[in-house]
């Protein structure tokens, strides 16, 4: 499909502008072209602001699916639900489970990308866990948790084709310095987390290549003055961190204090969300886990424990815009370029120029999602849907 978007304000190198984007086939061609060409649908987005797609990197399901149940049909749906959020990318995240589990859904997976239907792009797999402290487990079950084993890595990764991308390790846990080694040398981009990991320990294994902390401060232990542990090892260097902004894994003013710390350039906004994202409270699952949800709020049905979230993309952006009183400008990169940086996507994807792959999302100026743009296609259209 060939589109002319007109008269939007769209988000370009860090700020907004008053012009259009020429889209050929799957890919944005040119930007600042408003003659109409032949053959071009248009959309005007006339008082409407065209940003870059939003990319999830952890996400364990939403709309009653569950990722390590999941069937192939399923994670359309997902991806469908995704699309409709302003989310054009997307990475399955696999909850600890056994073996056997793990490579069915790895195949569910892997047979959805190998057939995409339109949606958001499913990007890759991200395994959080097994290699993950029992003490920090969080929503995790303890009893499926180990020491790193590479070849069972390597086996996942032979199974998913070089799929997955990125992995969740604790740094304390036996074996997992040596395997972040050998993971990034198989192209997986290393998070830590899960983990009461000290200073030192956490430091060494980001010199060892780790590049991201999962949901920073959820499932980990805390900064201390005299002890500053893996927050405190986090804060400090320049790793990407992952931040669930949905009010309940963070309090305002702890997303306040992260971007001040970190910098807008290396937080990376994601969902963490479950299958019951899209959906009302009530009873659902988490991998091997049980799960209730009372007020929007995920937990475990055996012990309270906070289980993933519901939170969608935009809702983080509306968040984050809530908390911080940041203007927009400030706040998209961390739902789109820092996410294809850490992942190493940005050649494709994370920001609106010529040669990237034209996803896009466009919003009203309250922040609902209008319509949303994978390869080129229309993935979601609110008028359709009304």
């Amino acid at each position: 499909m060939d589109l002319l978007i007109k008269n939007g304000l769209v988000y370009h190198q860090g700020a907004f502008h008053h012009t259009s984007i020429t889209i050929s086939g799957d890919k944005i061609v040119a930007m600042g072209c408003e003659e109409k060409q032949e053959g071009f649908e248009e959309i005007d987005a006339s008082g409407k602001y065209v940003m870059p797609g939003f990319i999830d990197i952890h996400t364990h399901g939403a709309v009653g699916v569950d990722i390590n149940h999941a069937a192939g049909t399923d994670i359309l749906k997902v991806s469908r639900f995704f699309a409709s959020q302003g989310t054009t990318g997307w990475f399955a995240s696999i909850v600890t489970d056994t073996e056997e589990n793990t490579l069915r859904a790895i195949q569910s997976i892997c047979e959805t990308m190998d057939h995409p239907e339109p949606g958001a792009e499913l990007l890759g797999i991200h395994l959080e866990g097994p290699f993950l402290s029992q003490e920090y487990k969080g929503a995790m079950a303890g009893d499926l948790l180990r020491k790193a084993d590479w070849p069972l890595l390597q086996k996942y990764q032979q199974a998913a084709g070089g799929r997955i991308r990125y992995i969740t390790v604790s740094p304390e846990v036996d074996g997992v310095p040596g395997l972040i080694k050998e993971a990034c040398r198989l192209g997986i981009v290393v998070a830590i987390g899960h983990s009461g990991a000290d200073y030192e320990t956490a430091m060494a294994c980001i010199h060892h290549g780790a590049r991201c902390a999962t949901h920073i401060f959820n499932a980990m232990k805390g900064l201390h003055h005299h002890a500053p542990a893996i927050s405190g090892a986090v804060l400090e260097s320049d790793i990407y961190c992952e931040a669930i902004c949905d009010g309940r894994h963070l309090h305002p003013a702890i997303v306040r204090l992260l971007l001040k710390a970190k910098g807008a350039d290396r937080v990376v906004a994601v969902t963490d969300s479950i299958m019951a994202a899209g959906l009302s409270d009530g009873r659902y699952v988490l991998g091997a886990n049980a799960i209730e949800v009372i007020n929007g709020d995920a937990r475990l049905v055996s012990d309270g424990t906070r289980a993933g979230s519901t939170l969608t993309m935009i809702q983080a952006l509306r968040n984050l815009k809530a908390f911080t009183g940041k203007p927009l400008e400030d706040l998209i990169p961390l739902l789109t370029i820092n996410p294809a940086r850490l992942l190493g996507l940005e050649q494709r994807k994370g920001t609106i120029d010529p040669g990237k792959d034209a996803d896009l999302v466009i919003l009203d100026e309250d922040l609902t999602v209008e319509t949303t743009l994978v390869g080129g296609r229309i993935a979601y259209a609110k008028d359709s849907m009304a």
